[in-house]
């Protein structure tokens, strides 16, 4: 029980405490790429503490549903946390089923966002609400493909055992774990709203999907939102480097093994967004159903392995 504890007071600590770093070092490799010193590491704990000194502003045509967006963008991504195992084998909160409920997790806050976006009535959030959540039902999709595929592959339903098993499994199914990968690193980028699918530095262009729906928010429900963003970044780029790195050593190896992989995903993504342009709209669904057709395939492989 106290081991537990720590555990889940560890992981907590250290998500809350650090994922707002994870954009920083994403936009100052894109920075060292441009050939400019860029925003300082912390930009983002700067934003944070601006924007809650403010007041907020809120639109006449409002009603309380406006909040439940911001309230949805900070609870998630802290309950997914718990169900994830990060630096070790286990997670905070483990149980039969618990990849299921980390799945519609994000889907429930993907809901509430969509509902604050529609209470302002402003004809362009709803257009991005209707982008994200076309986007999401292929982006779901492909999630719950590769966690069949994990689930396929150690008998298990819960994340822990399932992200174990695979990143000790790499000699044994390695081809469709690298499908699985490959799904979810394109998943990662579409849930994250990054580049090529979405660039989260820009309010101004008709083509923006996520950033369209939260123009109205200011003040501390903006920094709930751009905070919750930073949580969403850091469990999704978790559950992508869980699935690669064997963790199995004492705490004290498997930790520091885990941030350098979070740092190098942060790495990979600033590498990313400063060779690749945005893709077209249509490119994004044919991107997504990529990914679907990686994670089908990843898990079919491992049905025949059987």
């Amino acid at each position: 029980m106290t081991r537990t504890l720590l555990l889940l007071l560890a992981q907590l600590g250290l998500t809350l405490a650090l994922a707002p770093l994870l954009p920083g070092l994403i936009n100052k490799v894109k920075a060292l790429f441009a050939g400019r010193v860029g925003p300082p590491v912390f930009q983002l704990y700067f934003d944070l503490a601006k924007l809650l000194r403010k007041q907020p502003v809120f639109s006449a045509t409002t009603t309380r549903a406006f909040l439940a967006g911001p309230a949805a963008s900070l609870a998630v991504p802290v309950a997914a946390a718990l169900l994830l195992p990060m630096g070790g084998p286990r997670a905070p909160l483990g149980f039969a089923g618990d990849a299921i409920v980390f799945a519609y997790l994000f889907g429930a806050a993907r809901f509430l966002v969509i509902l604050s976006a529609l209470d302002t009535g402003s004809s362009f959030e709803g257009m991005g609400a209707a982008r994200e959540a076309t986007f999401a039902v292929l982006a779901e999709t492909a999630l719950f493909m590769g966690l069949a595929a994990l689930a396929r592959f150690s008998g298990q339903v819960s994340l822990g055992p399932m992200l174990t098993a695979a990143g000790q499994g790499w000699r044994l199914a390695g081809g469709p774990l690298a499908l699985v990968l490959a799904a979810w690193a394109i998943v990662f980028l579409v849930e994250n709203c990054r580049i090529p699918f979405d660039d989260p530095n820009t309010h101004l262009e008709l083509t923006m999907i996520h950033e369209v729906m939260v123009l109205d928010h200011s003040g501390p429900p903006l920094a709930l939102v751009l905070y919750g963003a930073s949580l969403k970044l850091w469990v999704l780029g978790a559950l992508v480097v869980k699935l690669c790195l064997p963790l199995r050593g004492p705490w004290w190896i498997d930790w520091p093994a885990f941030l350098g992989g979070m740092v190098l995903l942060a790495a990979a993504v600033g590498v990313t967004e400063s060779v690749m342009a945005r893709l077209k709209l249509r490119r994004v669904s044919q991107a997504l159903i990529a990914a679907l057709v990686s994670g089908t395939f990843g898990f079919l492989l491992l049905l025949l392995q059987a």
